[in-house]
């Protein structure tokens, strides 16, 4: 398995280019976003009482447990309403460890908003500077999911999790697992600078046009 990591790691330079491209781009568009996100938070406070931001527990590189930040978009509660719900939890697992936004009880109006225009994952810019995550990478999972991975889990976390990766830029033709693990892998064997371009491009349209409902 170790043969295989170092055969699949991208050359000397791409690390430490990669990291500076994380912190300026991060930074930059922390910056351009922070009237969206201010605007965002009041909504957030206004409408539902808790608190404004959510650190989701994923795992981040080297298996190392980091809190992925998001704007709230669900009643408080949430995740103690998912374990305590079995009908919820299957629908849950079965669909990739995600519930449409149609079908979730817990998401709030603003909520559905928020995740439609993905402007709930605006504080991951956040994630990107402290290193948790990089612009561009495999989506942060659970550590369920790792289930999906088997003897390669080692590979997706060999790198850190991105804002941005090849699955999410599929768009409504994402796949789910086990498909999902494969698309990620693929991300993971093949880096480089010029990928991460292509990446971050084939997302631009992803956001554009909104998050859209499972078909």
């Amino acid at each position: 398995m170790l043969d295989a990591l170092d055969s699949a790691k991208p050359t000397p330079p791409y690390e430490p280019v990669k990291r500076i491209f994380d912190v300026v781009g991060g930074f930059v568009l922390l910056l351009l976003g922070a009237p969206l996100i201010l605007v965002s938070f009041l909504a957030v406070r206004l409408s539902s009482r808790g608190p404004v931001l959510f650190g989701h527990v994923r795992c981040g590189r080297g298996g190392e447990p980091f809190r992925c930040l998001k704007l709230r978009t669900m009643v408080v509660g949430a995740e103690e309403w998912l374990e305590q719900d079995p009908e919820l939890r299957a629908t849950h697992r079965n669909n990739g460890y995600k519930l449409n936004r149609s079908e979730d009880p817990r998401v709030t109006p603003v909520g559905h908003f928020l995740r439609f225009s993905h402007i709930d994952e605006l504080p991951q810019l956040i994630n990107v500077l402290r290193g948790e995550m990089s612009l561009v990478g495999p989506r942060p999972i659970v550590e369920a999911e790792l289930e999906w991975y088997g003897d390669r889990r080692d590979e997706i976390l060999s790198v850190r999790p991105g804002v941005f990766g090849a699955w999410t830029g599929q768009g409504r033709k994402r796949v789910d697992y086990p498909e999902r693990a494969e698309v990620e892998l693929e991300y993971v064997r093949n880096q480089s600078l010029l990928r991460d371009v292509e990446v971050l491009l084939r997302n631009v349209p992803v956001v554009i046009t909104g998050q859209q409902e499972e078909e």
